[in-house]
């Protein structure tokens, strides 16, 4: 069970972010919601992601959205630096792999029913 504030980044248009917020709902978790596009995570708050998700730089990444592809980031993001990826996703919420739920405990990215049961 998460402790304390949950905090939900989306994007109103996609519909695995509707979803995820229709399962929070269901399960009567209290969170706050965010738009992933106009108030991204922080660099402080993606730092914590990524802690949550092994240092794994790529799980943060929407790899297949169209800003991810047009800047050429699956041939870059291995030569990155950790700071040079986290400020980039900090300044473009579009980068940012969703629905990103960050609580004082807890760290998801994406929607997967099972892993989000630890919420409840």
């Amino acid at each position: 069970m998460a402790k304390g504030p949950i905090v939900v980044y989306v994007y109103a248009n996609c519909s695995t972010c509707r979803d995820a917020i229709a399962w929070l709902k269901e399960h009567r978790v209290s969170f706050t919601e965010k738009a992933i596009y106009t108030d991204p995570p922080s660099r402080p708050e993606l730092q914590r992601m990524l802690d949550h998700q092994g240092g794994n730089l790529r799980k943060l990444f929407n790899t297949s959205g169209l800003v991810y592809r047009e800047l050429g980031l699956a041939a870059k993001l291995p030569q990155m630096s950790t700071a040079e990826a986290l400020a980039l996703l900090a300044a473009n919420g579009r980068l940012v792999k969703r629905p990103f739920v960050l609580g004082p405990t807890v760290g998801l990215v994406g929607f997967a029913p099972q892993t989000w049961a630890c919420l409840v």
